[in-house]
């Protein structure tokens, strides 16, 4: 199981993703804003909006929130003072951390940041020293209840996925980014319910921790997490349940 769909799975059942709608939706309004600031309005054209659209609807954003968000970017609003940046460290037991973030103040976002590392006893790191460890991948969770197995193998399989896991009660569908947002237009249409779908940063190997170093990383992530400039963490641990 790859690094987040086990954070993901551990936040499903704490209840934490519902806790946090507000905070996740307005880091999608961000992202969308930002998006059609860059490329254009038009999803057709413009493929990190489109999937940045894809991502919000399978959070359950309502329609009217994606609309304004890009009207406020055709409008000449919001996103023109934000910069994309990019955080590594690493966590209890060694665990590589990755975190992206968009922040019109740098040296804000960076003394919050490296403020939760310290607090947790963790490690800032240097430009490059875990980024090579993940692989940028079309990402969806499937709750195994919502689907029969040999269904979503063909659906999958047919709309280009990569490699279908198995991880403990979902199904975690990797695709190459070019080939996600066919994937999530396969799964609404077959009526495929997916409790999770981005562009991720996926581990190329896990890092297996024991209870306590488990414990102490889950606090860091969570922390990461709640900072209104973070937009993602990804994190390659591993932990028995």
């Amino acid at each position: 199981m790859s690094g987040h769909s086990k954070w993901s799975t551990i936040k499903r059942k704490k209840g934490a993703q519902d806790a946090r709608r507000s905070k996740i939706f307005a880091k999608l309004i961000r992202e969308i804003t930002i998006a059609a600031r860059l490329g254009g309005s038009d999803p057709d054209a413009n493929s990190r909006l489109r999937q940045a659209i894809a991502t919000a609807k399978v959070e359950n954003m309502p329609a009217d929130n994606i609309k304004r968000a890009i009207s406020k970017a055709e409008g000449g609003e919001g996103g023109e003072d934000f910069i994309e940046t990019v955080y590594e460290g690493y966590g209890a037991g060694g665990a590589a951390i990755l975190i992206d973030a968009l922040t019109d103040n740098k040296n804000r976002t960076t003394a919050e940041v490296r403020h939760v590392f310290s607090k947790h006893d963790a490690s800032l790191g240097s430009a490059n020293c875990v980024a090579w460890l993940f692989d940028r991948k079309g990402y969806i969770l499937v709750e195994k209840d919502a689907v029969d197995e040999n269904k979503l193998m063909e659906v999958a399989i047919e709309a280009g996925a990569e490699d279908i896991r198995d991880s403990d009660d979902i199904w975690e569908v990797l695709s190459e980014p070019e080939d996600f947002d066919a994937l999530v237009k396969a799964f609404e249409d077959e009526n495929i319910k997916t409790v999770e779908a981005k562009i991720a940063k996926i581990p190329q190997n896990t890092n297996n921790l024991n209870k306590d170093e488990a414990g102490k990383l889950m606090s860091l992530l969570e922390d990461l997490e709640d900072l209104d400039d973070v937009q993602n963490v990804w994190s390659n641990f591993d932990v028995e349940e």
